[in-house]
Parts: structure tokens; C-alpha cells; sequence
């Protein structure tokens, strides 16, 4: 039998990143993400639905978030789905599932900065530079706004 886990999603933080370490010290990120879903009822009447996620990164892509994220912003994160179980102090046993992010781009650009683009941060956490059109980047043979045939 074929298995695939595997999660998108896109939508704002509903906490700042709570950072902490594993006895390993590995840094490790806890996070919630709300995704709201828009739709028109057969009546024509709006609708929206809220989700709200939990999300889980490790290592460098941990320290990544907590450095540049914060509540409210916008984060678009791929990862999988994991099942944690527990004994509550009642003794109850308790589970949720959540989710271990793998990779994630952030949303929005940085705050204050008009037009910036999000960053890529990938598996391992290292942020991807970003392709900007400057004065040094025209090099011959490159058209030029006025050079675009439409």
C-alpha cells in the first residue's frame, strides 16, 4: 500500500514562536497558524471558516522563525503530519496531531520595508537569496523596461 504526508498550508501566525531546546540542544519552535476559508453559500450568502494549526520546526529553520516571525504575520509552511499522544496530570491520555514543518516561506516582506519580497527558508533552515533587479543586474543583451514588446 503507497503512503504520502504531506502538508501546505498558508496563513498567519496566531502567536509569536515559542523557542526552546531539546536535551540535545537542537532549537526547537513551537508555532499556530490560523487558515481561513472563504465561500459563497448556495443562498449567495459569504461564508469563512477558521482552522487553527499547530506547527513544530527543528534546528535551523527553528531559529529562523523565531528571529523574523511574529503574531500576525503571514507564513506559508510545508511539512507533514504527526500524531502526539500523552498522559495529562489528571491521567487522562490525551493526542492531537500537528505539524512538523519541513520548509517555509515567509509571507509580506520584512515590516516597514515597501515592496520587499518574503524569504525562503529551506529544509535546512538556511535563507535563499532573493533575485532583485538593481542598476548591476542590467548587464547587455538583458532588456530593459522600455525594451518589453507590449
Amino acid at each position: 500500500m503507497a503512503n504520502f504526508n504531506k502538508i501546505l498550508l498558508m496563513g498567519n501566525l496566531t502567536r509569536d514562536p515559542q523557542l526552546s531546546y531539546l536535551p540535545s540542544q537542537t532549537p526547537v519552535v513551537d508555532f499556530g497558524i490560523a487558515v481561513n476559508r472563504r465561500w459563497t453559500s448556495k443562498e449567495g450568502e459569504s461564508k469563512e471558516e477558521v482552522m487553527f494549526v499547530d506547527c513544530r520546526a527543528f534546528s535551523r529553520l527553528a531559529e529562523n522563525i523565531n528571529k523574523y516571525m511574529k503574531k500576525g504575520r503571514p507564513i506559508f509552511i510545508e511539512g507533514r503530519l504527526v500524531y502526539d499522544a500523552w498522559t495529562a496530570q489528571d491521567g487522562t491520555k490525551r493526542s492531537k496531531h500537528r505539524v512538523q514543518v519541513d520548509n517555509c516561506q515567509f509571507l509580506g516582506g520584512a515590516p516597514g520595508a515597501p515592496g520587499a519580497a518574503g524569504a525562503v527558508a529551506d529544509t535546512h533552515g538556511e535563507p535563499a537569496q532573493e533575485n532583485q533587479a538593481g542598476p548591476d543586474n542590467n548587464a547587455p543583451g538583458k532588456p530593459t523596461g522600455d525594451d518589453i514588446p507590449f
